[in-house]
């Protein structure tokens, strides 16, 4: 492939799931379902919160502020890839580029620590109940989605600045979408500096949320231990199961892309990884907070009745 320099260098090119037009229509379909039924889903989760008195609790807020990141997060990447397999057109623009890896980072960072935020929430409703309310007060819990909000916005910005002053000699991302680890690859020279960076700062972000997590959940799983009856075990384990399928999924797969050198990655098979945590989570997370929670179901069939009353009248 022709080599081109770096001033040259005004547009990418996405190189997406499939070159096969039939298989393109049947992406483009799914696509655009999963889409739909995420964000619907996850905005049906932040109408429940803000118009149902039983949700307006802490662990509600943060799961609103969770599907809030998750639309903006599957809006960042999938419109494009819908867009490209329409038109055919796998194009998209310095600046464009720019922005979507922006907006996905920002989402990324945020999320791995609303997670955090999420478990140390369970931490002190399971095993400090009688405190629950004092500590996990309205400020506390701003604060801490002010704080997941700062690190993520910093912590992208560090690597945008300095993913995009790389001079590039090809414009082909092997990827779905503009991220970090197919922009190095594309780059004149060594990325040493940036892979340590991405590893340092990334990892910091991404391994510090996860260990919290895990830190909370050790101290939960102890003391529901010492429960001794079954319907407190249940409950315990009920208010938790659902979070951890989140975690697992999420975690699971930045770790794989993110905490790896440029040399080992592998084109299609972490472009399937990209999609597990840029599509399929956000898809799932609805249903996994919902279908699992009886008070979500109760405050969507509350909903639904006075919405039904109100067409009456």
């Amino acid at each position: 492939m022709a080599k081109i320099n770096q001033t040259a260098v005004s547009e990418f090119i996405l190189v997406g799931l499939s070159e096969n037009p039939k298989l393109q229509s049947i992406i483009f379909v799914i696509l655009l379902w999963i889409y739909m039924i995420s964000v619907l889903g996850n905005l049906s989760l932040i109408i429940a919160f803000r118009f149902s008195p039983s949700l307006q609790t802490p662990m509600y807020f943060f799961l609103a502020n969770f599907s809030f990141l998750d639309i903006w997060y599957i809006s960042s990447t999938v419109p494009k890839m819908l867009s490209s397999l329409l038109s055919g057109n796998k194009i998209i623009s310095f600046y464009g580029c720019v922005v979507q890896l922006y907006s996905f980072g920002v989402c990324g960072g945020t999320e791995c620590y609303v997670l955090a935020a999420m478990a140390y929430d369970r931490y002190n409703a399971i095993c400090h109940p009688l405190l629950y309310t004092i500590i996990m007060n309205r400020a506390t819990c701003f604060q801490l989605i002010a704080g997941s909000w700062v690190i993520g916005i910093v912590n992208i910005l560090i690597h945008t600045i300095l993913t995009f002053q790389l001079p590039f000699c090809d414009n082909k991302i092997n990827q779905v979408f503009c991220d970090i680890p197919p922009l190095l690859k594309l780059s004149c020279i060594d990325t040493w500096t940036n892979e340590i960076v991405i590893f340092c700062t990334s990892g910091l972000v991404i391994l510090c949320s996860f260990i919290l997590i895990i830190l909370s959940y050790v101290k939960i799983i102890l003391s529901i231990l010492t429960i001794h009856w079954t319907t407190g075990i249940k409950k315990a384990f009920s208010t938790c199961t659902s979070h951890l399928i989140v975690v697992t999924i999420f975690y699971g797969s930045i770790i794989f892309v993110y905490l790896k050198p440029k040399s080992s990655y592998a084109t299609h098979q972490d472009q399937m990884v990209a999609v597990m945590y840029t599509v399929v989570a956000p898809f799932l997370n609805p249903f996994i907070y919902s279908l699992r929670n009886s008070e979500v179901k109760n405050a969507f069939a509350k909903i639904a009745k006075s919405v039904m009353t109100i067409k009456k009248h």
